[in-house]
């Protein structure tokens, strides 16, 4: 699995925990430290615990293991490296005081939307067939 792959299977995995204001950072012109950051925001402190046990638990059972992670003593904010991706978990305003997306404003950022709030595509009506 790449890098931008594992992504997306941790942006689901934060949406299965109700994770939200997900967004994505490109970091892979601006740094070889690694490619994306994935940051989301949670509620509370057992949210926090959840979204980041959450995605540590589903990855590890497909053998793709943390080099780190830090941050479970406070839960204000956890973060979860996989060196190429790493996750960070905030509360609410923690996210805002430490603003990584300002920090990093230069990277691309691509907001992910919960697909359980998009909402259904409209089609058209078919044009019933005359016999």
């Amino acid at each position: 699995m790449n890098s931008t792959q594992l992504t997306k299977k941790i942006a689901n995995l934060i949406f299965a925990k109700k994770g939200f204001d997900v967004k994505i950072l490109d970091l892979r012109k601006l740094t070889t430290m690694t490619d994306y950051f994935v940051i989301c925001s949670a509620d509370s402190d057992t949210q926090v615990r959840a979204i980041a046990d959450e995605v540590d638990k589903k990855l590890r059972d497909e053998g793709i293991k943390n080099w780190h992670k830090e941050g479970y003593q406070a839960l204000n904010w956890v973060l979860i490296d996989y060196v190429d991706v790493i996750v960070h978990v905030f509360k609410k305003d923690s996210r805002e005081y430490y603003n990584l997306e300002k920090l990093w404003g230069d990277a691309p950022v691509k907001e992910i939307i919960d697909p359980a709030l998009k909402p259904p595509v409209k089609r058209k009506p078919r044009a019933a067939k005359e016999n």
